[in-house]
C-alpha cells in the first residue's frame, strides 16, 4: 500500500510544524534575550510632555526649509551640473526630490502617528523594538552632529572667502596641523559660531525658531533674486553648446543638454540626493509642534517642494547663462554674477549665502538634543542628558553638550570628510522609517489584539496566507508577524540586488548570462514579497495622514535608500562601524540595564 504525501501530512504529528518561531527561541534558551531586545514602547494618544508647545505650521515648514536650502543651493548645483550631469542636472534634481518625497511620506505619516520627540528613534521602538531604536538614535546623533559640523565649517569657508581666506592663513600660520585625515589647521571661527548657535537653541525653541524663520526668510529671497535677475541673461544655446574632445578624453562629456549621458544623471540624482537632507528635524518637534497631527506633515511636504522649486530654479538659471562647463563648483552663485559684470549682485547673493547657512545651521542643530532628550528619557543613555531646564524648557545640558561636540569636529576636519559620513546615518534611518510604515499598516487589528488569540496555525495555513488563501479581512497576529519578516527579507534582498548593480553593473550591461539571471531571480524575489505583503488585510486604525500605494511607494524608498548606502566608500563603511561599537557598548554596559521598559517591569511603581 502506497501513502501519497497528503497522507503522510495528515498522519504526521501536525504539532511539529505548529511551532512557533518564538518556542523554537525558547528551545534554545535565547527568549530572554530576544523579548528584552525587542520589547516595544506603547504609545496611545498624545502625551503630556514637559516641552513648550509653541511652533506652528509656519515654524515647523521653515525650519524644514531652512535646514534643508543651505550648502546644497550654494554649492551642489554648480558642482553637478559641472562635472557630472550637465545642463540635465534639473532631471537629477527632480529624481532626488522624487525619491526625498517619498521617505517625506513616510516620515510625515509617522510625525501624524507618532507625535513625540526623536523622530526615526521613536517610531522604531514603537514598530520594531528597543535594540533596532537604539541602533537608529545612535545613529541620528551621527547624523545630527557631522551634519551640523559639515555646515558651521562651509559656513566659515564662504566667510573666510569673502576675506582672501584671511581666517586660514592666519590659524595655519599660529597653529599648523600635520595629521592625516585632520584639517591642516583647527578653526577656531567654526569652533565659536557652534557655540553661538548652542547657546540660541539652549535659551528656547522659540526664539530659536524666530532667528530661523528671519533666515528662511532672507534664504528665500536670495533665491527668488536669483532666479529672477539671472533670467535676463538666460540664454537657451548654452544647453545645446558643443565640446571639443581629444582622441584620448572629453573631459566635459559630448555637450548639449546631458553631456555625461543617462548614467550621468543617474550619479548627479544620487549626489543631489543629500541635497534635500534635513526635512526630517521636523518630525522631531512632535511635542513642541501645537498642532502635530495636522503641522508636521503639512510642513514637510510643504517644505520638500519650495526645496525642490529653489534647486529647479537655480539650476535652470546657472545653465542657461553660463555653459555648464564654465560654472564654480565652490561658489556658482557669486561667480555667475561677476562674470556677467554684476558685482554689486555678487555681494548680496554672498550675504544671502551666509544667512542660508546659518538657517541650514539652525535647522541641522535642532534635532540633535531632541533626539537625545527622548532616548535618555527612555533610559537608553545617561538621563543627566535629557534633564529638562525648568527656566527655558530644553534639554540644556544635552544642547550644550552635543553643541560642544559639533564645534570640535567643525575645528578640526575639512569640510569634504565631514560631508562623507553624512549620508550614512540619513539613508538607513530614511530606510528604517519606511519599512516601520509597512510593519504599523499591517499591525494586528485592535479587535484581534484584545481576543489575545494564541492558537497555533497548521503548516497548510500559514503556507496558504503568504497570499491570503485563507480569505481574512482583518489584519491577525499571524499576518502582522508575516508581514515582519517579509520586510526583513525584502530588506536583505534590497541590499544583494543593490549590490548586483553597483559592483556587477557592468555585466548586467554586458548580458552576461550568470549575471542576469542571478538579477533576475532577485527583482522577481522582490516583487513576490511585495505583492504577499499586499495581498495581507490591514489594520483598521484611522490615521489622519496616511501614505498612498503601501506597500510599493515605501518600499521603493527603502530600494533606493539601500541603493544609495551601497555607492558610499569604505572608509565611511569603517568609521560608520567604529561609531556604530560605541554604541553598542553603551546600550549593553547602561542603557539595557536603565531602560525605562526594565524599570517598568521590575518595579512598576518606580517609573509611571
Amino acid at each position: 500500500m502506497f501513502c501519497t504525501a497528503d497522507s503522510i501530512l495528515t498522519t504526521m504529528d501536525l504539532k511539529l510544524l505548529k511551532i512557533h518561531v518564538l518556542d523554537v527561541i525558547n528551545l534554545l534558551g535565547m527568549d530572554v534575550i530576544y523579548k528584552t531586545l525587542s520589547r516595544k514602547k506603547q504609545i496611545g494618544s498624545p502625551q503630556e510632555t514637559k516641552l513648550a508647545r509653541c511652533l506652528s505650521t509656519l515654524d515647523l515648514t521653515a525650519l524644514g526649509i531652512g535646514s534643508t536650502l543651505g550648502v546644497g543651493i550654494y554649492v551642489l548645483a554648480g558642482s553637478v551640473s559641472r562635472d557630472t550631469a550637465g545642463p540635465a542636472v534639473i532631471i537629477s534634481f527632480a529624481i532626488a526630490a522624487i525619491a526625498s518625497v517619498f521617505a517625506g511620506l513616510c516620515y510625515a505619516e509617522f510625525g501624524a502617528r507618532v507625535p513625540r520627540a526623536g523622530s526615526a528613534y521613536v517610531y522604531s521602538y514603537v514598530a520594531v523594538g528597543e535594540f533596532i531604536a537604539f541602533l537608529i538614535g545612535w545613529t541620528l546623533i551621527l547624523e545630527y552632529v557631522i551634519g551640523s559640523a559639515s555646515v558651521v565649517r562651509a559656513l566659515s569657508t564662504y566667510v573666510d572667502a569673502l576675506f582672501n581666506d584671511t581666517m586660514k592663513t592666519t590659524f595655519q600660520s599660529a597653529m599648523p596641523i600635520q595629521i592625516d585625515y585632520l584639517s591642516a589647521y583647527p578653526d577656531f571661527f567654526a569652533f565659536g559660531i557652534t557655540l553661538v548657535f548652542s547657546a540660541a537653541l539652549a535659551f528656547g525653541a522659540k526664539e530659536s525658531s524666530l532667528a530661523n524663520n528671519i533666515f528662511t526668510l532672507i534664504n528665500l529671497s536670495v533665491v527668488l533674486f536669483v532666479i529672477i535677475a539671472g533670467s535676463f541673461k538666460a540664454d537657451a544655446a548654452n544647453w545645446r553648446t558643443e565640446v571639443e574632445c581629444t582622441e584620448s578624453s572629453c573631459p566635459w562629456g559630448t555637450g548639449g543638454f546631458a553631456p555625461y549621458g543617462i548614467s550621468g544623471i543617474i550619479t548627479g540624482a544620487a549626489t543631489c540626493f543629500y541635497g534635500f537632507i534635513g526635512f526630517d528635524c521636523v518630525a522631531t518637534t512632535g511635542e513642541e509642534a501645537k498642532s502635530p497631527q495636522k503641522s508636521i506633515p503639512i510642513a514637510i511636504v510643504a517644505s520638500l517642494t519650495i526645496v525642490f522649486l529653489s534647486y529647479f530654479g537655480i539650476s535652470v538659471v546657472l545653465t542657461m547663462t553660463l555653459p555648464y562647463y564654465d560654472q564654480n563648483a565652490d561658489a556658482p552663485l557669486p561667480h555667475l554674477f561677476e562674470t556677467i559684470g554684476w558685482n554689486w549682485a555678487k555681494w548680496a547673493v554672498s550675504v544671502g549665502a551666509i544667512c542660508g547657512l546659518c538657517a541650514s545651521l539652525l535647522g541641522a542643530m535642532f534635532p540633535l538634543p531632541r533626539v537625545i532628550y527622548a532616548m535618555a528619557s527612555d533610559g537608553l543613555i545617561f538621563k543627566w542628558m535629557g534633564k529638562i531646564d525648568s527656566r527655558f524648557q530644553t534639554p540644556l545640558a544635552g544642547t550644550l553638550c552635543t553643541g560642544l561636540l559639533t564645534g570640535i569636529l567643525a575645528a578640526i576636519f575639512e569640510l569634504k570628510q565631514l560631508v562623507d559620513m553624512m549620508s550614512i546615518g540619513t539613508l538607513l534611518a530614511y530606510s528604517i522609517v519606511a519599512a516601520c510604515v509597512l510593519i504599523l499598516r499591517y499591525e494586528e487589528s485592535e479587535a484581534y489584539e484584545k481576543k489575545d488569540d494564541r492558537t497555533l496555525k497548521s503548516f497548510t495555513f500559514i503556507a496558504k496566507q503568504f497570499f491570503n488563501g485563507n480569505k481574512l479581512h482583518h489584519s491577525t497576529r499571524l499576518t502582522a508577524s508575516l508581514v515582519t519578516w517579509l520586510v526583513f527579507a525584502y530588506f536583505v534582498l534590497c541590499a544583494c540586488t543593490s549590490m548586483m548593480i553597483v559592483f556587477a553593473g557592468d555585466k548586467l550591461l554586458n548580458i552576461e548570462p550568470w549575471a542576469v539571471a542571478i538579477f533576475v531571480l532577485l527583482i522577481a524575489s522582490l516583487v513576490s514579497i511585495l505583492v504577499s505583503v499586499y495581498l495581507q488585510p490591514v489594520s483598521g486604525r484611522k490615521l489622519s495622514f496616511s501614505v498612498p500605494f503601501v506597500p510599493f511607494l515605501p518600499a521603493l524608498s527603502i530600494f533606493i535608500n539601500i541603493y544609495l548606502m551601497m555607492m558610499l566608500d569604505n572608509m565611511t563603511w569603517v568609521r560608520f562601524g567604529v561609531w556604530m561599537a560605541i554604541g553598542l557598548a553603551v546600550y549593553f554596559l547602561y542603557g539595557i540595564r536603565h531602560s525605562n521598559l526594565r524599570q517598568k517591569k521590575t518595579n512598576p511603581e518606580a517609573t509611571s
